[in-house]
């Protein structure tokens, strides 16, 4: 069971065989689940998902390996002229909104691969680091593209709980620039600057965020009362959560909870994590829907903007972007 220490109840879990065994009542239980989650505490659990766990495994040790390697073999991997949207994300460069301290993290980012003779797409292409590890690239996006069918049926299922045409959501998301993040959190030097933390208080971006079981605790959600409540992993489970992008779209319907990382005990403690953000494309229309304005107070409470705007907004918040 996945749960929320400090609290009385626990973190939905559901089952994915539910969504797509067959059985119509499951089906029904299953989107309910999904969409009351979202609305509530925007976090739920998912099990029998079909992602294999030793894919999982194969990746953070194909991380491992990357971020193993020296500083300068790292920084060939660096683009900042894409807003580090591709490639290598070093130490210091991230923050979190309204945070001044960057969090100690570093990072790894790759989205969906070019597929020669279509129309160039509006997000990068891969980077990838070949020559140093060869595996790296075949088993981080193998489990690319498996997260990504996963999320396809869970904006599915959320489209449906929203009483939208079931392929609402993933429309939007086609050939949009979602994106991986393999993470690394570091051992704490005494080096650390004065209030960082491995990932300081934020909300995702994104529409949904998919995220495998990392390699260590430390994922705190913030429930209704701004308490902070403390999620335990199970190898077993995918934590899934809503954005600030669908946050906007519904009005407030859908939350985009506040969560972050919080740093070890211990200063040996390494970790590592995995998110799929999954994205709109660019040109996607984000301003709240007027059914949605309707079940949550009759008020716009989020702005007019489109998605490539609104990611452009927040990659200059979080220091991706300089301005």
């Amino acid at each position: 069971m996945v749960r929320l220490i400090g609290m009385s109840r626990q973190l939905t879990v559901l089952d994915f065989n539910d969504f797509i065994g067959g059985d119509e009542d499951r089906k029904q239980h299953f989107i309910q689940g999904c969409g009351t989650a979202l609305q509530d505490i925007g976090f739920f659990a998912l099990k029998n998902h079909g992602i294999s766990i030793s894919l999982v495994e194969e990746c953070y040790q194909q991380a491992d390996d990357f971020f193993s390697l020296s500083e300068d073999a790292k920084m060939k991997y660096l683009r900042p002229e894409i807003a580090h949207q591709r490639g290598y994300t070093a130490f210091g460069i991230e923050n979190a909104k309204g945070n001044p301290a960057p969090d100690l993290k570093e990072f790894w980012q790759n989205g969906r691969t070019h597929i020669e003779g279509k129309p160039l797409p509006s997000y990068p292409d891969n980077v990838w680091p070949d020559e140093e590890i060869t595996q790296f690239r075949p088993t981080v996006d193998s489990l690319f593209l498996q997260m990504e069918k996963l999320s396809r049926s869970i904006l599915q299922s959320c489209s449906i709980y929203l009483g939208m045409n079931e392929n609402w959501l993933g429309n939007m998301s086609e050939e949009g620039n979602t994106i991986m993040r393999v993470i690394h959190y570091p051992p704490l030097g005494e080096n650390a600057p004065v209030g960082a933390v491995r990932s300081a208080a934020h909300e995702d971006i994104n529409f949904i965020t998919l995220l495998v079981t990392a390699t260590a605790d430390g994922l705190e959600v913030m429930d209704h009362d701004g308490t902070w409540i403390k999620v335990e992993g199970n190898a077993e489970y995918i934590i899934i959560d809503s954005g600030d992008m669908i946050q906007n779209l519904t009005n407030g319907l859908f939350k985009s909870t506040t969560h972050r990382v919080v740093n070890p005990t211990s200063n040996s403690t390494t970790r590592y994590s995995m998110p799929l953000f999954v994205h709109p494309r660019n040109e996607i229309d984000l301003t709240p829907r007027e059914e949605f304005i309707a079940k949550t107070g009759g008020k716009a409470l989020y702005p007019s903007i489109n998605a490539g705007d609104y990611l452009h907004q927040r990659l200059v918040e979080i220091g991706l972007i300089k301005e």
